[in-house]
C-alpha cells in the first residue's frame, strides 16, 4: 500500500513539472503585459506538434537520441519565434485598446492557429517516439516507475533555477521584475517596453512548447490541446499568484499531487455507496482555485495588487434611446414578425434565426454584469448549461410539460447564480473571471460524470416542445417572444434605480457605499438577475435542438459569449445584439463554407478588433459623433 502510494506521489512529481512548463510562461506573460493570454495554451499544442515532425524529418540524419532531443529544443525555439510574429503582427497594435479586447485578440490566434494545425499535421491523434535510453523502467520501493517520467520530475525545479538566475542575476531579469510591478515607470525611465514585451511574449510561448514538445513520448499531438490545457495553466497561475514563478511551481506541485492521490485512491465505500475519487480528476484544479480566490485572491505567493480594470469603466453615462433608435426598433420588430414568410421559401432562415436569437439573450444577460456591472465572467455558460439540463430533467425526469419545464428551468440557474455569485461578487477584476471559470468547470464536471441524472458525456435526447411549438415557424415565434420582452426586461433594469447602483458600484464602490448603496448585495442581485436570463436562453436552447451535452456548459461556449459582446461592443447597450448577430451569422457562414472556418472567423475577429477597437457599435458611435452635423450634435449634448 505505501509503495502504491509512493509511486503516485512520483507521477504527481512529474505531472507537476508538465503543469509548470505550461504556466510559468503565461504568468511571466501576464506579470509584464497585463494581457490575459488564451493563446498560450495553443503555443503548448503547437510545440508537441512541431517535436513530433521534427522527430521524424531528424530520426534519418541524426541519432535516435540526438533527433529525439534536438527536436524538443528546436520545437521551443520555432514556437518562440512564432510568438515573436504573434505580438509584432496582432498585440503590438493593441496595446493601447481596454484588456479585454486585447483577449478576444488571442482567442482569434487560438482559432487560426487550431486551423493552421489541421491544415498540417489533419485531425488525427499523432503520438511521437519513446526517448531513446529511456524506455525503460526503474525500480522504487518496490514499483517500477518509467524512466522518462523520472526525468521529468527533474526538470521542472532546473527550468525554475534557471528562470530564478535569469531574473536575479540579468539586466533582463531587472526589468523583467520592474516592468512586474510598475511598467510605465520602466518606460518612463527610457526602456525601450515594446522589445521588452516581444522578449517576454517569446519566452512565454517557448516555454509552453517546450512543455508540450516533452510530452513526446506520454500523450499524442490532437487538435483539443489548446483550450484543454488554457484552463489548467489558468488554475497554476491564479492558484501561485500572477506573475509568481515560484508561486506556479509550488501551484503545479500542489495540483499535480492532489490528482495523483485522487487517481490513486480509486473508488471508496461509504455509508454503504460507492464513492469514486477518480472522478475528482476532472475537476479538482477547480475545487483548489475556487477555494484560493475565496481565502487568498492574490494566491498562495503573489502580492495584492490593482485590479485589472476592465473596459467599461470608461463607460459615459448611458441615455434613454432617441427617436431614431426608436424607430428603428420598430421597424427591426416588423422584419422579425414577418420573417417566417421569407422561411418559407428558406426554410434554414428559420433555424438560424432561433439560433441567432437565443445567442441574443445569451450575451445580453452576460452583457447585463460585463458593462453596467464591471463583472467580467469566464463562466458565463455554467448558467446556460444549468438552464438547458434543467429543462431536459424536468422534462424527461419529473415529465413536466414542455411549457412548465420552460417556465421552471430559468430557476435552476437562478439557485446557481445565487450561490456562485455569492462568492464572486467579493471579488474583482481577473480574479472574479478566474473563479467564475472555476465554478463553471466544476458544473461542467458534474454534468460530464452524473450519468444517472445528465446522461454523463452522452448527452440528453428527446427534448422537444410540445405539439403547440412543434413547428419551427410556431417555436420561432415563442423564441422571439421570450427573448424580445427579456432583453427589454434587461434594459428597463438598467435605467431604473438598481441599475444606477449597479453602475454606482462599478465605478466608485468607496463612494457608493457612502452613499447608503449595498455594493456587495446590488452586484449579487445583478450576477443573480443575469443568470436567470441566462438560463432562459439555455433552456430555449435545449428544445430549439431536441438534445444537449456537456459541452454547451464546456469553456468553449463561455468564450463565445465574451466574444460576442467584446465583438459588439461592451460600452453599449445594443452592442450584444449586435455582435451576437454578427458572431452567429460569421460563425454559421464559415462552417458551411469550409473546413477551415475557425482560421477564416478568427482573421476577420481580428480585422474586427484592429478596426472597432471598441466594437462594431462603439466604432460606429464613435465616427458618428466625430462627422455628425453641429445642430445634431448640440441636441445631442441638450
Amino acid at each position: 500500500m505505501l509503495s502504491g502510494f509512493a509511486g503516485q506521489l512520483l507521477n504527481g512529481l512529474a505531472g507537476a513539472s508538465t503543469l509548470f512548463l505550461l504556466a510559468v510562461g503565461l504568468s511571466l506573460i501576464f506579470g509584464v503585459t497585463r494581457i490575459v493570454n488564451f493563446a498560450h495554451g495553443s503555443m503548448f499544442m503547437v510545440g508537441l506538434y512541431v517535436a513530433y515532425s521534427l522527430a521524424q524529418w531528424l530520426a534519418p540524419l541524426a541519432g535516435g537520441a540526438a533527433a529525439f532531443w534536438l527536436s524538443i529544443l528546436l520545437s521551443a525555439a520555432a514556437v518562440g519565434a512564432l510568438g515573436v510574429l504573434v505580438e509584432l503582427l496582432v498585440l503590438r497594435r493593441i496595446y493601447r485598446v481596454p484588456e479585454l479586447f486585447q483577449l478576444l485578440a488571442t482567442f482569434a490566434v487560438v482559432l487560426v492557429l487550431r486551423d493552421a494545425a489541421l491544415a498540417i499535421w489533419g485531425p488525427d491523434d499523432l503520438l511521437g517516439p519513446k526517448a531513446p535510453g529511456m524506455k525503460g523502467a526503474v525500480q522504487i520501493l518496490g514499483r517500477q516507475f518509467p524512466q522518462y517520467d523520472l526525468f521529468l520530475i527533474f526538470v521542472g525545479p532546473a527550468v525554475l533555477a534557471l528562470l530564478w538566475l535569469l531574473l536575479r542575476r540579468t539586466r533582463l531579469g531587472v526589468l523583467i521584475r520592474a516592468a512586474t510591478q510598475d511598467r510605465e515607470m520602466v518606460g518612463a525611465l527610457g526602456v525601450n517596453q515594446a522589445w521588452l514585451f516581444t522578449g517576454i511574449f517569446a519566452l512565454g510561448s517557448a516555454l509552453a512548447a517546450l512543455g508540450g514538445a516533452l510530452q513526446l513520448p506520454r500523450e499524442p499531438a490532437n487538435l483539443g490541446l489548446d483550450l484543454g490545457t488554457i484552463g489548467d495553466a489558468f488554475v497554476v497561475v491564479v492558484v501561485g499568484g500572477m506573475g509568481s514563478i515560484p508561486g506556479a511551481y509550488l501551484a503545479a506541485l500542489i495540483i499535480a499531487e492532489i490528482k495523483a492521490v485522487c487517481y490513486g485512491i480509486g473508488a471508496v465505500q461509504v455509508f454503504g455507496a460507492s464513492f469514486s475519487f477518480s472522478k475528482l480528476t476532472l475537476v479538482v484544479e477547480f475545487i483548489v482555485m475556487a477555494a484560493v480566490l475565496i481565502w487568498r485572491p492574490w494566491g498562495l505567493l503573489g502580492k495584492p495588487q490593482g485590479m485589472v480594470r476592465g473596459a467599461a469603466a470608461a463607460e459615459a453615462p448611458i441615455r434613454p434611446m432617441r427617436r431614431a433608435g426608436v424607430v428603428a426598433t420598430a421597424a427591426l420588430g416588423a422584419a422579425l414578425l414577418a420573417l417566417p414568410l421569407a422561411g418559407q421559401a428558406f426554410p434554414y432562415l428559420t433555424v438560424l434565426m432561433i439560433d441567432l436569437l437565443i445567442a441574443v439573450l445569451f450575451a445580453t444577460s452576460l452583457h447585463f454584469i460585463m458593462g453596467p456591472g464591471g463583472m467580467h465572467s469566464f463562466g458565463h455558460a455554467a448558467y446556460f448549461g444549468l438552464g438547458a439540463y434543467g429543462a431536459a430533467a424536468l422534462l424527461k425526469g419529473l415529465a413536466l410539460p414542455m411549457e412548465l419545464a420552460l417556465a421552471a428551468a430559468p430557476l435552476v440557474a437562478l439557485a446557481g447564480g445565487l450561490l456562485f455569485g455569492w462568492f464572486a461578487v467579493r471579488l474583482s477584476g481577473v480574479y472574479l473571471a478566474m473563479l467564475t471559470l472555476a465554478f463553471a468547470q466544476i458544473v461542467w464536471s458534474i454534468v460530464y460524470q452524473w450519468d444517472e441524472v445528465t446522461g454523463g458525456s452522452n448527452g440528453m435526447v428527446g427534448i422537444w416542445p410540445s405539439a403547440r411549438f412543434a413547428s419551427k415557424t410556431a417555436y420561432y415565434y415563442l423564441t422571439l417572444a421570450l427573448v424580445g420582452a427579456s432583453v427589454f426586461a434587461l434594459r428597463r433594469m438598467l435605467f431604473a434605480p438598481f441599475g444606477y447602483a449597479m453602475r454606482a458600484g462599478r465605478d466608485s464602490p468607496l463612494r457608493a457605499e457612502s452613499t447608503g448603496i449595498g455594493v456587495i448585495g446590488v452586484h449579487w442581485a445583478g450576477f443573480a438577475i443575469a443568470s436567470l436570463f441566462c438560463g432562459l436562453a439555455g433552456a430555449l436552447y435545449a428544445f430549439g435542438k431536441g438534445s444537449i451535452s456537456p459541452e454547451t456548459i464546456h469553456v468553449g461556449r463561455s468564450i463565445d459569449a465574451l466574444v460576442m459582446v467584446l465583438l459588439g461592443g461592451v460600452q453599449t447597450l445594443s452592442g450584444p445584439i449586435v455582435g451576437s448577430a454578427v458572431f452567429t451569422w460569421l460563425q454559421d457562414w464559415m462552417i458551411r463554407a469550409t473546413d477551415y472556418w475557425r482560421a477564416l472567423l478568427g482573421f476577420a475577429i481580428l480585422v474586427l478588433v484592429l478596426a472597432f477597437p471598441q466594437g462594431i457599435v462603439g466604432g460606429l458611435a464613435a465616427a458618428w459623433e466625430r462627422w455628425r452635423p453641429p445642430a445634431a450634435a448640440a441636441e445631442g449634448r441638450r
